[in-house]
């Protein structure tokens, strides 16, 4: 599989506000709850996309201060607009690079970015080094190897049975280390001690077909990049077998459930 065949677009803030964005502020707040810090904590938002998750930790945990890093310009654009919180700044940057200094923040957090760095192991050894030793490095993904996002499963099975071929460009095949025991061996080998992982999950409702179908055609990520390029006749079929298969409720709304993978680890005195 090619790199363009991937379809990741991710310059179009609003139209992954609209697909994942929403999703995202539902399981921040809850991965919130689960790190427990006190208020007056130095932060470092890694891949801080339209602002999901700096937003949950400005109106949850009364931190000092928020840096967002960021490649994308476009969803920049969208989290400058969303969180105009003085203690917040947001900057364009690598994950792999961080533009910080040595031992700077409290915490360094990242949601649902980390399987999409080119080199996982090498943005985690930057989050290490940025946080102060005693500090907490964490961050969660998707479980997509795991069935646990319900959204992208049924749009990947309906997809499939009509284009086998697209079996090589879901998330579960392309990111096989989004589980437990394998995200916290990467943790520990970037040198965090007292790793722990565990479960967030949310619920994910839709009123009706329109509003789960929509965002797929909006060319921001993976499935709505694949659902985007195809012909118009394949795009209709396409449809038409998620209408059919969907589960609906005895209102008509479409129920899925949203499972992410938190992990959490406390860097050593000594950064390896």
């Amino acid at each position: 599989m090619s790199e363009s065949d991937r379809h990741d677009a991710w310059d179009a803030g609003e139209a992954y506000a609209r697909y994942m964005g929403r999703w995202s502020r539902l399981v921040a707040p809850r991965f919130l709850d689960w790190l427990d810090v006190g208020a007056g904590a130095s932060w470092v938002d890694v891949g801080s996309g339209t602002g999901a998750l700096t937003g949950a930790i400005v109106e949850r945990c009364a931190p000092r201060s928020v840096v967002g890093i960021e490649p994308s310009a476009g969803f920049l654009a969208v989290a400058r607009a969303r969180v105009s919180d003085p203690a917040v700044r947001f900057e364009q940057g690598d994950a792999r690079a961080l533009p910080l200094a040595d031992g700077s923040a409290d915490l360094v957090v990242s949601g649902l970015v980390l399987n999409f760095v080119p080199d996982p192991k090498a943005a985690l050894a930057e989050a290490v080094r940025v946080v102060r030793p005693g500090g907490t490095v964490a961050f969660y993904v998707w479980d997509y190897p795991g069935g646990g996002m319900g959204i992208m499963r049924a749009f990947w099975t309906a997809a499939i049975a009509l284009d086998p071929g697209a079996a090589d460009l879901g998330e579960d095949r392309r990111f096989p280390d989004c589980r437990p025991e394998k995200l916290a061996a990467m943790a520990e080998a970037a040198g965090l001690e007292a790793v722990r992982t565990d479960a967030i999950e949310a619920l994910t409702v839709f009123p009706d077909f329109d509003d789960y179908w929509q965002p797929f055609t909006l060319g921001a990520g993976p499935a709505p990049g694949y659902c985007a390029k195809l012909p118009a006749e394949a795009r209709e079929a396409l449809r038409a077998r998620l209408d059919a298969d969907l589960p609906r409720n005895e209102g008509g709304a479409i129920v899925l459930t949203a499972r992410a993978w938190a992990v959490r680890g406390v860097r050593g005195e000594v950064c390896r």
